[in-house]
């Protein structure tokens, strides 16, 4: 039987489309980050907003929020490799980098603690602290305590553990005291400053008051996200899809009023104190170059290891190198 030729090309289109079809079509799929959070910490405020605007999809990575209950479980699992990522301190970066570690961080925020008192409080200057008693969250090596401490030190003379009646305590319950009335002023992480705030206390003194007085050129990231060197040279596309991400998100909680309103169940907080939160976060999105928060950070490690000894730095007279992702500080 003769086929036209017209049929044949038609068949010959036919397969050629099946043989098409057979083919495997390319799928660029999102890379997995872990990153490790404390279910109620702010840095949730931060991966809601990244998530629900799906900011890691449009950066190319698919993020997975690990909850945990405290800190240390955290920082276990990173050095573990159970998960990619955490938010904790750059003084912990520089130790473990000291010690033989290969970790670094991004910058996350420059929002810290402050010694807060009653508005009608007769305490004006970190000289009126003495004799009085004092609530200080996070333990005796905070690094705002230790801060706020170096300059009272320099300026006013004043040994502060030595001339008050420190107590430590969990932050909830060092807010609750304070509002109680138990204390004559606290010292406390920066979103439990801002809710004091906005129910009639405020700022004495904050750690990046201190930090400015004793050397530091501008705000210095508290905070950042950290990772391993190695992972971070085996996937450099990643670390840098998830830093665009994160800094689309902030740029959003920087503009958006409306988004705050969305977090504010996730937030607890309503009115005035919701107000006074957004307004504190966005005053501690970090907006100067990488190398100049790491120079001033260098400086600030001097001044708390001359307080905080080994028990804070350990051996380590300066802070180790590539503790800010180098990537970000050239």
């Amino acid at each position: 039987m003769m086929i036209s030729r017209r049929a044949t090309l038609r068949l010959a289109a036919v397969g050629a489309a099946a043989i098409l079809a057979s083919k495997p079509v390319a799928v660029f799929a999102a890379a997995k980050v872990r990153i490790g959070v404390l279910k109620f910490g702010t840095v949730s405020w931060e991966l809601d907003t990244l998530k629900r605007h799906k900011l890691d999809e449009a950066n190319r990575i698919d993020l997975e929020i690990v909850y945990f209950a405290g800190e240390d479980a955290t920082n276990v699992a990173l050095l573990a490799g159970a998960i990619d990522m955490i938010v904790t301190d750059w003084l912990w970066v520089s130790r473990q980098r000291s010690e033989g570690g290969d970790l670094t961080l991004v910058p996350y925020s420059t929002a810290v603690g402050a010694i807060m008192v009653k508005e009608e409080s007769p305490i004006r200057t970190v000289a009126d602290l003495k004799e009085k008693k004092i609530g200080v969250a996070g333990g005796p090596l905070d690094k705002s305590w230790l801060l706020v401490q170096a300059l009272a030190r320099r300026d006013h003379g004043v040994d502060l553990p030595a001339a008050c009646d420190v107590v430590f305590g969990a932050p909830p319950l060092i807010s609750e005291k304070a509002m109680q009335g138990e204390l004559d002023a606290v010292l406390n992480f920066w979103h439990f400053c801002a809710r004091l705030e906005a129910n009639g206390f405020r700022r004495l003194i904050g750690a990046d008051d201190a930090a400015k007085a004793l050397g530091a050129s501008g705000p210095v990231s508290a905070l950042g996200y950290v990772f391993h060197d190695q992972w971070a040279n085996d996937n450099p596309d990643v670390v840098r899809g998830f830093v665009k991400a994160s800094k689309q998100a902030k740029e959003l909680l920087a503009r958006s009023d409306d988004e705050w309103l969305r977090l504010a169940p996730l937030i607890r907080a309503e009115g005035k104190e919701l107000e006074k939160l957004r307004d504190r976060y966005r005053q501690g999105i970090p907006r100067r170059p990488v190398a100049e928060e790491a120079g001033d950070a260098g400086k600030l490690y001097h001044v708390l290891a001359a307080i905080g000894g080994e028990k804070l730095v350990g051996r380590a007279p300066e802070m180790a190198p590539g503790t800010f992702w180098p990537e970000l500080a050239k």
